[in-house]
């Protein structure tokens, strides 16, 4: 795109990755002139919204508040399909989501563990589920080998998101709505003017707009200065492993998990899908390591990076201990109670900021940009999103409100 000149627009999104691609659509949807502003291609694979699949669930042990989100999420899902014709009716490679459920499991000891709190989300919120011995995990998914102290629980709904094909559909309906999506434009800065408008810079133009999304992922401490040291950005891997039995690391015969180890930590992973080989594993937070400059992020995968995945790999899916087929580092953006942020910018009501982050985000993608939009349009929403406000009563954000509450 050649130099451009002042442009108006209703609304600016900046960052079209799983939550822009989502507000960008929602937005257009209604009818308003937005543009979309990304600093890559469409679906990059250089942030946080890729990696060929995206754990999605209902019974939520991170919190019981993240149920009703998750109801509104699923609806928007299949709605994007049925819009898109990606529906169930046709091959596994044209659906956005997949089902294959999802099991979570831990030491039944532990009354703090993923297993209890999503028990306790399920149970709350009247979610169907089923409570397995490790013996009957075991015998039902011949994939997992679930020690005897460990608990586990099968939600039947949980599944697979496809995050790329996901932001395409997003994007590919907004446009179709009459958004307006430049890529490989990065936005450089951005202000509001005495007028009330904000002024969105990039090394190609300068744009106006009446409001401003903000949802650059990892880049989102560069663009908001406010929330440096409280959107902490961290490097992630995550591994494929070759499999010895391929049906029983199926779509069918494995379901996504997430596992807690009281010393090796808190995992999650995915069947072999959609013809990639290998069965997907991840830690939360692998190695702890900070990355301050997203743009020099680490992507070369080391052994220390291997270890850490096939610890988990070795003692809970013997059966997918060959090879590492492949690996890739991607980025979390984390808040130190790990819920996400989706608020107003607290000196300037016109622009909306959006971290749902700390690696657990993804699946919320299409009620986050129906709620962006929300914020945008009527400055509420009837969702419940107290979790995730920029307030005092985060008390273990003691940091945003320090430096966001003044």
């Amino acid at each position: 795109i050649s130099s451009v000149a002042m442009a108006n627009f209703d609304v600016v999104v900046v960052g079209i990755g799983g939550h822009g691609s989502a507000a960008l659509y929602h937005l257009a949807k209604r009818g308003f002139k937005v543009l979309g502003l990304e600093q890559f291609s469409i679906a990059h694979d250089l942030g946080s919204s890729h990696g060929h699949s995206r754990i999605i669930r209902l019974q939520y042990h991170e919190h019981p508040d993240y149920v009703p989100l998750l109801r509104r999420a699923y609806e928007l899902w299949h709605k994007l399909e049925a819009e898109s014709g990606q529906v169930a009716l046709f091959l596994e490679r044209n659906q956005l989501l997949y089902t294959t459920g999802c099991l979570e499991f831990a030491d039944k000891a532990n009354a703090d563990s993923v297993f209890a709190n999503a028990l306790r989300s399920a149970m709350e919120h009247g979610l169907e589920h089923e409570v397995l011995s490790s013996e009957e995990a075991n015998a039902r998914f011949p994939g997992f080998h679930i020690p005897s102290n460990f608990m586990a629980l099968y939600q039947p709904q949980g599944g697979i998101l496809s995050p790329e094909k996901c932001i395409k559909a997003h994007v590919e309906r907004a446009v179709q709505h009459g958004a307006t999506v430049h890529t490989e434009e990065k936005v450089l800065a951005w202000h509001v003017l005495p007028s009330g408008n904000v002024e969105v810079r990039t090394a190609k133009g300068a744009y106006t707009a009446s409001k401003l999304v903000v949802t650059a992922g990892a880049w989102i401490p560069q663009l908001v200065p406010e929330l440096q040291g409280i959107a902490a950005v961290q490097r992630q891997v995550i591994g494929w492993f070759e499999v010895s039995d391929h049906e029983a690391f199926s779509t069918d015969n494995f379901p996504v998990f997430i596992l807690e180890d009281e010393t090796l930590g808190e995992y999650y992973g995915f069947p072999e899908f959609d013809g990639l080989p290998g069965m997907k594993i991840g830690k939360f937070y692998h190695l702890y390591e900070p990355c301050e400059q997203p743009d020099n992020l680490t992507r070369i995968i080391t052994s220390a990076d291997e270890e850490v995945l096939r610890a988990a790999v070795k003692k809970y899916f013997p059966k997918a201990d060959g090879k590492m087929c492949k690996a890739v580092a991607c980025m979390f953006t984390n808040t130190p109670d790990k819920r996400f942020i989706v608020d107003f910018h607290p000196e300037h009501p016109q622009v909306v900021l959006c971290s749902a982050c700390s690696g657990h985000g993804y699946k919320f993608c299409s009620v986050i940009g129906e709620i962006l939009a929300d914020l945008v349009v009527k400055g509420s929403t009837a969702l419940n999103i107290d979790l995730h406000r920029i307030s005092k009563s985060r008390k273990a954000t003691r940091d945003i409100a320090g430096s966001l509450s003044r």
